[in-house]
């Protein structure tokens, strides 16, 4: 029977011989790596909320779907607070943010509708989308006459149904900013409906932390996705959108209806952190200022742009290289993750560098010292 196995020791060795085998890592070294870009994770006005909630009887576990009996009025108030926040009719908590993209794209296009998403988008959406009823193509990134070309062909080749634009904010991999209002000017003229991912823009970016694309929360046919395991540092992710929208994927989005709903403690803690985003003024110019730093002391000694966000690309494109310079940088203090196809495309494996309040200004010119000597 041990041969049985071999079928998965071969797919582990090709991964291996072509530098892509992923293997766990603990944590060790700075932050560079993670997406807490507040340091909300630690942050003890989030955890006294949540020890109080403890005090008071708030379960740890749901006990089931949020339709059955795992629905708790911590979830409930949640999602009001969140919808009053975001300027929303309504909003939803799932599980995560993968989750959340299966759920709105396998769930609210219907037959004979158009999505029209970003080449770069979460692999969350490129799954929600096998999963949909509606067609689906791909748009150049970044480029708005690209998705605005795709919805005209469509047309005249006879397309009757709804188009849907899909985007997210601010990427994850090349930390470039979308153009959302150039975006929105193709849904308005189209009619189409406009899902943004605000995945990586919550909490640190727009007005209160609230995201690039807030004021575009309340119209009728935008979507928003703030997940909470990021800018947020808790878990879970939240959309926002009209009632019927949000009603519907109650009733539709098989990663909600058929998923044990999310500990009331956790609903707790995204509560207190989005208070915490609202205020965070200081933490966010703080982390502008790590963003200044890192295009002075990583940027412009290896002549690379200035960083667009706090989301730090640097493309070495060979996956073996940029292996081991990931692995120089964590020997020498740096938690900075290699990442490879098919997390990227073929030929810009690269070091992710994040930026988050985990570090200070000095250990962010010490990375670029290291950077440079781990690249000679």
């Amino acid at each position: 029977m041990a041969a049985i196995l071999d079928p998965f020791r071969a797919q582990l060795d090709a991964l291996a011989e072509r530098s892509r085998l992923r293997r766990l890592a603990p944590r060790a070294g700075h932050d560079f790596a993670s997406n807490d870009y507040l340091g909300f994770a630690h942050d003890p006005v989030i955890a006294r909320a949540v020890a109080e909630a403890v005090a008071r009887g708030v379960p740890v576990g749901s006990g089931g779907s949020r339709l059955l009996r795992g629905n708790a009025p911590e979830h409930e108030a949640l999602e009001a607070r969140a919808a009053a926040i975001f300027g929303s009719e309504a909003a939803l908590f799932l599980a995560n943010g993968f989750t959340a993209n299966g759920a709105i794209l396998s769930a609210l296009p219907g037959p004979g509708d158009l999505i029209v998403a970003d080449a770069l988008i979460h692999a969350s959406a490129h799954d929600g989308m096998r999963l949909s009823r509606a067609a689906h193509v791909l748009a150049a990134h970044n480029d708005a006459q690209a998705f605005d070309d795709a919805i005209r062909q469509w047309r005249a080749g006879g397309g009757t149904g709804r188009a849907w634009i899909v985007a997210e904010t601010l990427y994850s991999m090349d930390g470039d900013r979308a153009p959302v209002a150039a975006l929105a000017e193709v849904a308005a003229r189209h009619e189409a409906m406009l899902v943004l991912d605000e995945a990586h823009a919550t909490a640190a970016h727009g007005p209160g932390g609230r995201g690039l694309a807030a004021h575009l929360e309340g119209l009728p046919h935008v979507v928003a996705l703030h997940t909470c395991g990021k800018g947020l540092g808790v878990e879970g992710a939240l959309v926002t959108a009209a009632r019927p929208v949000i009603e519907l994927l109650v009733n539709r989005g098989r990663g909600f209806v058929f998923s044990t709903a999310p500990s009331p403690l956790m609903a707790v803690a995204v509560q207190a952190a989005l208070e915490r985003m609202l205020t965070a003024e200081a933490q966010r110019a703080a982390l502008a200022a790590l963003v200044d730093a890192a295009g002075r002391h990583i940027c412009a000694p290896l002549g690379l742009a200035p960083p667009a966000s706090q989301i730090l690309p640097v493309v070495l494109g060979d996956d073996a290289r940029t292996m081991r310079v990931a692995d120089a940088l964590r020997k020498a203090g740096f938690d900075v993750r290699g990442i490879r196809p098919p997390t990227v495309p073929r030929g810009t494996a690269r070091l992710r560098i994040s930026l988050t309040l985990n570090v200070s200004a000095e250990t962010v010119a010490a990375l670029g010292a290291a950077l440079q000597a781990a690249l000679a």
